[in-house]
């Protein structure tokens, strides 16, 4: 009997080794990725242009050579009396679907994929880069209402991602320069809780086109450096889940079954100082 006990013992103890000496090496970020060949890395797309979408806010400035006559295509300004051009010194404000004041300075995407752009009306703007676009609204005013192409200049003013999860901040995380990595989104938050499971991190994106996925992050891997979501989306979603440790440790066990472990455990105590003592007994 004792040596079937002894066995089942020197199993656990083995498996909880095993266990021990292998979590460590799945807590780095890209495994071997120096490896990965500078040709390799020269091919993947750099700085994308965001894509607009629905919800977008963007601000949006025409200029040129006559500043009069694109004056009325820039929210926020006008011509005085006097015919030079002046700014509102304080922007009327109004309220998106969610509640959140936006400047009326800046240009709600509507949900039809539209903005209502000054003298010209609706364009539609979903599924369009920014450069895109600048060209649109710049063929949209010249050579119809001034002599000189504009230059059209566009901000996206709402590029966040959220992180949740096992990170050590997690909430929603604005980008100054339109785009974000994300290496740059976890960096944010704080980095990776040490529980946090990287081969199993959850991405969840809405499209420009308005469709929904769901994919699953495997950190650990070198090659999710040239997957295509590690440059994050506007409104991107990202959730660490916990790795086995930390999901074991947020069990709670029954407490009958607590209390008969430990009345089992204390007598599998008694019975090794037993057989203990038997062999000294015999020496």
């Amino acid at each position: 009997m004792f040596t079937v006990r002894t066995k089942f013992l020197s199993g656990v103890t083995a498996l909880l080794l095993f266990t021990s000496c292998s979590a460590p090496k799945k807590v780095p970020y890209f495994v071997d990725a120096e490896t990965i060949s500078t040709e390799t890395l020269s091919q993947l797309p750099v700085n994308a242009d965001p894509v607009i979408s629905v919800g977008d806010l963007l601000n949006i400035e025409v200029t040129g050579a006559n500043v009069n006559a694109l004056a009325p295509f820039n929210r926020g300004r006008y011509i005085d009396p006097e015919g030079r051009v002046n700014t509102y010194t304080r922007p009327q404000t109004q309220y998106n679907n969610v509640g959140l004041e936006v400047s009326t300075e800046y240009y709600l995407v509507n949900a039809d994929g539209s903005i209502d752009f000054p003298i010209i009306g609706s364009i539609e703007v979903v599924g369009l880069t920014k450069k895109e676009v600048a060209e649109k609204i710049a063929d949209c005013i010249y050579p119809k209402y001034v002599t000189e192409r504009p230059i059209v200049d566009i901000r996206l003013m709402n590029f966040r991602v959220t992180v949740a999860g096992a990170v050590k901040n997690p909430g929603v995380y604005q980008s100054k320069n339109e785009r974000m990595t994300f290496l740059e989104a976890i960096s944010m938050a704080g980095d990776l809780d040490i529980k946090g499971d990287r081969e199993n991190i959850m991405l969840y994106r809405i499209n420009p086109d308005g469709k929904r996925e769901v994919v699953k992050l495997d950190i650990h891997d070198k090659d999710f450096l040239m997957s295509p979501y590690f440059t994050l989306q506007q409104n991107d979603y990202i959730y660490v889940q916990p790795n086995s440790s930390m999901r074991a440790s947020a069990w709670q066990m029954n407490p009958a079954v607590t209390a008969t472990i430990t009345v089992v455990g204390g007598m599998s105590s008694l019975a090794s100082l037993v057989v203990g003592i038997i062999n000294l007994s015999k020496n």
